[in-house]
């Protein structure tokens, strides 16, 4: 068995690897109208048994990006056709152990809240840290926010940065007459994977979004897709054995999330509790924070440049059992549409991967087939 140093191949280079892990099925089926939970789905799945496929597929992003492995350390020839998912290796053994242990301590000692998780101890390392090192100890010391964040004072209000941005990047009243869009242009995988890629995201007030990609230079590979028609998602990955699945947990309420999000005017209505955390900086910018809860335990924190008041990050948390899962967007190269401000560049950022996608073309308020928030049809 075959360990890959993280800096040879970070967890987010894993983005091949994991989409063909959507796998180990009992037998090829066509997308099914119930929930696909993993008992039903995958072979020999103990320790995460009742989760719906999102979960598990994200919670797998999580371990492999705690311990700074792939998938090839757990799973026999993972990344070929000749992957067996379900036979027991020793590493397997000891992560469905870890998983038990993390959640005996959550359990036993902070009543069932996710206190402690993979990363608490592994920090992107196949065995966690037992020794400190003095360089570590007396250097420069590396902030590390709560996940969740309080209030903080002297900080402006809610209000006052939200009419901030609203007014950056346009007005509110102008904002809030955005009821759809539209953005092409081209994208770009982790390390190029894929080659060159087309990107189209389209979204319609107040929950519905969709992004296709296609690419051209490798044609046999199929499009990839995330719809959200307002109550239901999809995610289809060509090169996985699982070609489609529905979003059924924490996967489908971050979907909605960015759906609703994507209406600026909507922030107010869409996360409660609104709270400004400290203030930070980002890539030597300086930044306010505002953070809001969503449904069902997920929350989003937005990061908004102090100067210019344009938002230049969102971060939203989703749950799994065995830790929060990050999604990060990144926003730049605002431009004027129509008297309104929007961002041409994207860095879309999860467990498995990351997207870059350089819009060319952005239309306001046109019509959009609802087909293209639905269900996805997959190339034969």
């Amino acid at each position: 068995m075959r360990l890959v140093p993280r800096q040879t191949i970070p967890a987010a280079a894993v983005v091949f690897v994991a989409s063909l892990m959507r796998v180990v099925l009992h037998g090829q089926a066509a997308a099914p109208a119930k929930p696909m939970i993993v008992d039903n789905v995958f072979k020999n799945v103990t320790a995460l048994k009742g989760l719906s496929v999102d979960d598990f597929m994200s919670t797998m992003g999580f371990i492999t990006a705690a311990t700074g492995s792939d998938c090839i350390s757990c799973h026999v020839n993972a990344g070929s056709d000749k992957v067996d998912w379900a036979f027991d290796t020793p590493r397997k053994i000891a992560a469905r152990r870890m998983i038990l242990m993390v959640g005996t301590i959550n359990r036993d000692n902070f009543g069932g809240r996710q206190v402690v998780t993979c990363w608490t101890c592994h920090r992107g390392r196949d065995r966690p840290v037992v020794t400190m090192a003095l360089d570590y100890v007396y250097g420069e010391p590396i902030l590390e926010y709560d996940d969740i964040l309080g209030p903080s004072p002297g900080e402006p209000s809610v209000d006052q940065v939200l009419d901030k941005y609203l007014q950056a990047i346009g007005g509110a009243q102008k904002v809030a007459s955005i009821t759809s869009f539209v953005a092409t242009g081209k994208s770009v995988a982790y390390r190029g994977f894929g080659g060159g890629g087309v990107v189209e995201v389209s979204a319609q007030a107040p929950d519905k979004r969709s992004v296709y990609m296609k690419f051209p230079e490798y044609p046999d590979r199929g499009d990839s897709i995330r719809t959200f028609n307002g109550q239901t998602g999809w995610i289809a990955t060509p090169l996985a054995v699982v070609r489609k699945y529905t979003l059924d947990g924490s996967e489908r309420d971050g979907a909605r999330l960015d759906a609703q999000l994507s209406f600026p005017a909507q922030i107010k209505q869409v996360l409660t509790g609104l709270r400004v955390g400290p203030s930070t900086t980002i890539n030597d910018q300086d930044v306010r924070v505002l953070q809001g809860n969503g449904p069902n335990g997920t929350f989003a924190t937005m990061y908004f440049d102090q100067t210019s008041g344009l938002l230049v990050r969102m971060v939203r948390l989703g749950r799994s059992p065995i830790g929060r899962i990050p999604t990060q967007v990144d926003y730049s190269d605002y431009r004027d549409v129509n008297g309104v401000k929007f961002p041409f560049k994207w860095a879309f950022t999860w467990l498995d991967g990351k997207d870059s996608f350089a819009f060319d073309n952005v239309r306001l308020n046109v019509p959009i087939d609802a087909a293209r928030f639905g269900e996805p049809l997959l190339q034969k």
